[in-house]
C-alpha cells in the first residue's frame, strides 16, 4: 500500500524526538518561570525630583552629550505605572529619548491612600501637573516644556493645556487618547447612568479598587488571558518570548486604584455628559476647550486599539486649535503602539523626527 502523498515516514522518529525534547524543555522552563521573578523593569537611572501623595516626579539622567533645549514631561495614565515606557535596555522609550538627546521627566502615579479618596479632577489638572511643570522649569532652567500624555494621561494633558493656554507648554503629544467617550463602547455600557450608581459606589468604598478597573479592561477581550496563557505554555521554551510576556503581563495586571472623587468626575463629566467632546468641560470652574490649544500638536493612534478605538479618538485632531497639528495612525494595539518591538520601529522614530525640530 502506498503512503499518503506528502507523508515522509523516515522523518517520523526525528519529529517525535524533537517534540519530546521540546516537551522536556517546556517542563524545565516552566519550573524556571515560577521560581524566578523576571526581568527588572524601570531601571533607567533617574532621580526623584519631587514626591507628594499619589504623585512622583522623576528626572532621568542624560545619556547624550548634546541636549535639546526644551525638556520633555511625560504624564502617565492614572490607572497604570510608568515603567511600561521604561521596560529593559533596548526596549525602553525613556532610554531611546535620552540617547536621542532629550531632557526627560516623568509624572508617575502610585496608589492613592484611603485618605486621598477626596482628590478631584482639579487636583490633577490644576495642582499636580502645574506643580510638576514648575519644578521641571526650575530644574532645567528653561521656561518652555513639551508634554507627552499617554492614554488618560493625554486627557489630563489636554485639560491642562486648554486651561493654561498662554503657556508654558511648548509642544503637546498625545498617545492613544480618547475624546468622544460615547465611542468607548464597553466602558460606556458599563457606566450607563440608568444602571450604574457611581455616587453609591464612591460613597461606599472611597477609592475605586484596582480589581474593578482591571476587570473592565479584561471584559474588552474576555478570552485574552486564557489565550495568552496558552501561548505562554506553547512558547515557554523560548526565552525571548517569555521575557516579553512577563514584562507586559506584569504591567497589565499592575493596575492602580482611582481616587473616589476623581472617578466620580470621570464618570459624570466624561462618560455620561461627554463634556470634553461637547466643548462644555470645565475644571474647578475654569473652561477647558480644546480649540484654545494652539501649540504644535501630535496625536498617535493605534490601528488595532481595543481600549481606545479609533472612533473615540478620531475627532481630537479637528478640535485642537493649533495650525501645526498632525495625527499619525500606526500598526499595533493600545500598548504595543508605545512599547515593545513594534514601537521601536514605528512610533519612536516618528516622535523623534517630529519633536526634535520643535525642541530647539
Amino acid at each position: 500500500m502506498n503512503a499518503p502523498t506528502g507523508l515522509d515516514f523516515a522523518s517520523i522518529p526525528e519529529r517525535i524526538q524533537s517534540e519530546v525534547q521540546r516537551a522536556i524543555q517546556r517542563s524545565i522552563k516552566g519550573v524556571e518561570y515560577f521560581s524566578t521573578s523576571g526581568p527588572t523593569l524601570g531601571s533607567t537611572p533617574k532621580d526623584v525630583l519631587h514626591s507628594r501623595g499619589t504623585m512622583s516626579l522623576y528626572h532621568y539622567r542624560p545619556m547624550s552629550d548634546e541636549i535639546y533645549r526644551v525638556p520633555v514631561l511625560i504624564v502617565m495614565a492614572t490607572t497604570n505605572r510608568g515603567y511600561i515606557l521604561d521596560l529593559v535596555p533596548g526596549q525602553s522609550f525613556i532610554e531611546f529619548l535620552l540617547k536621542r538627546g532629550y531632557d526627560v521627566y516623568m509624572l508617575d502615579w502610585s496608589a492613592p491612600r484611603p485618605e486621598e479618596k477626596s482628590l478631584r479632577m482639579e487636583d490633577y489638572v490644576l495642582d499636580f501637573i502645574p506643580d510638576c511643570v514648575r519644578r521641571v522649569q526650575q530644574d532645567s532652567g528653561e521656561q518652555d516644556v513639551s508634554i507627552i500624555g499617554y492614554c488618560f494621561g493625554g486627557v489630563l494633558s489636554l485639560l491642562y493645556g486648554s486651561i493654561h493656554k498662554d503657556g508654558p507648554m511648548k509642544n503637546l503629544i498625545c498617545f492613544t487618547t480618547p475624546i468622544d467617550f460615547r465611542e468607548m463602547k464597553l466602558f460606556s455600557n458599563f457606566s450607563d447612568r440608568r444602571y450604574f450608581d457611581v455616587d453609591h459606589l464612591v460613597d461606599s468604598v472611597g477609592n475605586v479598587p484596582p480589581e474593578m478597573i482591571l476587570s473592565s479592561f479584561e471584559m474588552l477581550r474576555p478570552a485574552s488571558r486564557t489565550v495568552s496563557q496558552i501561548q505562554l505554555w506553547e512558547n515557554i521554551w523560548n526565552d525571548e518570548f517569555v521575557k516579553s510576556y512577563r514584562m507586559f503581563d506584569r504591567w497589565a495586571t499592575d493596575t492602580l486604584p482611582l481616587a473616589g472623587e476623581y472617578f466620580r468626575a470621570i464618570t459624570k463629566d466624561l462618560m455620561w455628559d461627554n463634556k470634553l467632546f461637547n466643548d462644555t468641560m470645565s475644571v474647578g470652574g475654569r473652561a477647558a476647550k480644546l480649540e484654545d490649544i494652539k501649540v504644535p500638536f501630535l496625536h498617535a493612534v493605534a490601528e488595532h486599539d481595543h481600549i481606545v478605538p479609533y472612533d473615540a479618538a478620531k475627532h481630537l485632531i479637528a478640535k485642537i486649535g493649533s495650525e501645526d497639528k498632525e495625527e499619525v495612525m500606526l500598526k499595533g494595539g493600545h500598548v504595543s503602539l508605545v512599547a515593545g518591538a513594534n514601537a521601536v520601529k514605528r512610533l519612536w522614530p516618528k516622535l523623534d523626527s517630529w519633536l526634535g525640530k520643535r525642541s530647539i
